[in-house]
């Protein structure tokens, strides 16, 4: 039976943290089918570095020059694949062809560092790919944190694969610098490196801790996200457009700036259900939404205030340039009818619009006001913009 050293055990222990988290991602990717291919991603990082530290383990004996080949191939791959789930995760672009070069780069050197004389060449770049592969990992993860989750305290996310990183920056230059020695350095049964392979152990774990964290977070965002919108029309919900107009006017009265609110309502919405049904009716409402969203500035929000109708903040708008803005609105709807069962149903709306008037004016008097000149314009015809001001643009 083979005796194994205080560092051997150490790593061995990792390799088995590694294969029992392996299962578990396995687990999480059959429980959550949405993020599966990053989870199986980090199956095969967590499985690949339980190969990799068992075969580090098994090539410390002689002659075994080949299983260490295949061990530096496996923990270069298994960063590749850690990199590759996170990108995959957070819908950033494929790095493909970086992971390709730097898997047969990995394969050149192991091939090379088969002859021990080579040992120090195969120690830093192997080191050094995976210092590469670890810190562009923690960019990543600070990236997703930042742009996707809001994180405020984002590094803290990246913070454990960063440091994982520069220890393999560490030994990559250790060994450009003391070629002679470093394998020696490496393989020996020291403190040092007892210590090492319980740090690493504490830092693998804060590896796949860290994963578990963004799978979390990203959920949680996703919730949030998901209680902020109208599930039929993708535009906000009456609560979140609700908190929208409530910040514009206390961002108004901080700046003295302007901004106005469009309130609509769908023109004969009732006969559009009656004649073609409900299913029509929820998707002339999606179809509505679509247009309302894409015609409209990217500061603008659009919101469903409740059955067929909408409201549309615009900040920094005059009235003027608010009342362009909606019969340039109400314009495109008319030219865009809805196409339901090989059929055009023509669709038209009717457009309130109200101005914020200052620091006298109160956010229920404004939408009052709007509401009052949406009556006025359905009351007058329909398919037409009326402002509070009892002016109207009427249709040509």
């Amino acid at each position: 039976m083979p005796q194994f050293s205080a560092t051997e055990i150490a790593y061995l222990m990792v390799g088995c943290q590694q294969a029992v988290l392996a299962f578990g991602w396995l687990a999480a990717a059959g429980l959550l089918p949405q993020s599966r291919k990053s989870m199986l991603a980090w199956a095969l990082h967590a499985t690949l570095s339980a190969v990799a530290l068992c075969g580090f383990v098994v090539a410390t004996r002689p002659g075994n020059e080949p299983l260490r080949a295949a061990a530096n191939l496996s923990i270069v791959g298994s960063m590749i694949a850690l990199q590759w789930g996170v990108r995959v995760f957070v819908h950033r672009e494929s790095a493909w062809r970086w992971h390709a070069g730097a898997a047969a780069l990995a394969a050149l050197v192991s091939w090379y560092g088969l002859d021990p004389a080579h040992g120090a060449v195969r120690v830093a770049v192997i080191s050094g790919l995976l210092a590469v592969l670890t810190l562009a990992t923690a960019w990543d993860l600070q990236r997703a944190a930042r742009w996707k989750l809001d994180w405020r305290w984002r590094l803290l996310l990246s913070v454990p694969v960063g440091l994982a990183g520069l220890v393999f920056a560490a030994r990559s230059l250790r060994a450009a610098l003391d070629p002679e020695h470093v394998v020696a350095y490496v393989t020996a049964n020291s403190t040092l490196n007892t210590s090492s392979a319980v740090i690493y152990l504490v830092v693998a774990l804060a590896f796949q801790l860290t994963l578990v964290a963004l799978v979390v977070s990203q959920f949680v965002t996703e919730l949030k996200e998901a209680s902020r919108f109208d599930s039929l029309t993708g535009a906000l919900n009456r609560r979140a457009i609700d908190e929208v107009l409530n910040a514009e006017v206390m961002r108004s009265r901080r700046l003295k700036d302007r901004f106005s609110v469009l309130m609509i309502d769908v023109d004969h919405f009732k006969d559009i259900n009656d004649r073609h049904g409900h299913a029509a009716g929820d998707r002339a409402l999606q179809h509505l939404g679509t247009v309302f969203t894409t015609h409209m500035r990217e500061i603008d929000r659009v919101g469903r205030y409740g059955g067929e109708e909408f409201v549309v903040v615009l900040p920094g708008a005059s009235i003027a340039e608010a009342r362009q803005m909606a019969d340039r609105l109400r314009e495109r709807v008319e030219a865009s009818p809805l196409r339901w069962q090989e059929r055009a149903v023509p669709l038209t709306i009717s457009v309130g619009l109200s101005h914020w008037q200052g620091d006298e004016d109160q956010l229920a008097t404004m939408m009052a006001r709007a509401d009052a000149a949406l009556y006025r314009a359905k009351q007058g015809g329909r398919n037409r913009v009326m402002t509070s001001e009892l002016m109207a643009v009427d249709v040509a």
